[in-house]
Parts: C-alpha cells; structure tokens; sequence
C-alpha cells in the first residue's frame, strides 16, 4: 500500500477523535504512517497528552473499529489481527507511544466484556478506549 493509496477511515473516526480532544489529547497524526520493510500501514489517529503532569509526554496510537460487519466473530479477527501487527510494528519503531483500539460502548458490553472478549482481551493484552458515539466521549480506558 502507497501513501496515495490510504485506507478509507472507520465510521466513528471523527467520533473517536473528538473524544480524545475533549479528553485533553492532541491530535498529532491523521492517520499515523507506519512503514516496516516496504509494508506501509495506517493506524487510524495518533495523539499526544501534554496537559496534565501525571501523562505529560504520553504518546498513544488508536485504531478505530466499529464492527458493523455481517458477522462480530469475523469483525473481531480482523480488528484483533490488524491491532497486533500495528503493535509489533509500533514497538519496534515507536516504542514510547501506546496501541489501542477504539470501541463503542455496546461493541464493548456485547462482545468484549463477554468471556471471549475477556479471553482475548487478557491473552493479547488489547488496550481499549471505550467510547459513546453520541456525546463523543471516552467512557472507558482499559490498559
């Protein structure tokens, strides 16, 4: 994939992005370019913290996924494989900034929280951010 040739953005992408500025995030990539080899990947945001001290300097990255597939199972292999190859990549060229994936209140509560989700959930370590689609705000960080 070429820069010219960027993957469409997520259903709830300026949803997530203006939960994370009311949040007290900078936005500072839209969308962050990774590149490994001659593999170019998208993550959806990149953001930064600077304004309380306790997360000054906190880097993070966020793939946006809203799961309106035909089937959660098949959204959710996606979405689980596309986040660990960003991580692994991430971890080897940006290792200061923080992988998460962004969810909607009722794809956490329907699938995530169930025991499937909380398998995968606990054996890939997922970071989420939980989010309301209608009042653009986070409502859940999960480290």
């Amino acid at each position: 994939m070429t820069s010219s040739n960027m993957p469409a953005k997520d259903l709830y992408h300026n949803v997530v992005k203006n939960a994370l500025i009311k949040d007290g995030w900078r936005i500072t990539h839209d969308p962050l370019r990774l590149k490994w080899g001659i593999k170019d990947m998208y993550v959806d945001l990149g953001a930064e913290r600077i304004l309380s001290a306790e997360k000054a300097g906190q880097k993070i990255a966020v793939e946006v996924k809203s799961f309106v597939g035909a089937s959660d199972m098949n959204d959710l292999e996606n979405a689980l494989g596309q986040y660990l190859v960003y991580r692994s990549v991430i971890a080897r060229t940006e290792p200061d900034r923080k992988l998460y994936l962004a969810i909607t209140q009722s794809v956490f509560s329907e699938l995530l929280s169930e025991p499937l989700g909380q398998i995968i959930r606990a054996d890939y370590q997922v970071c989420l951010i939980v989010f309301a689609e209608k009042n653009e705000e986070i409502v859940q960080w999960e480290h």
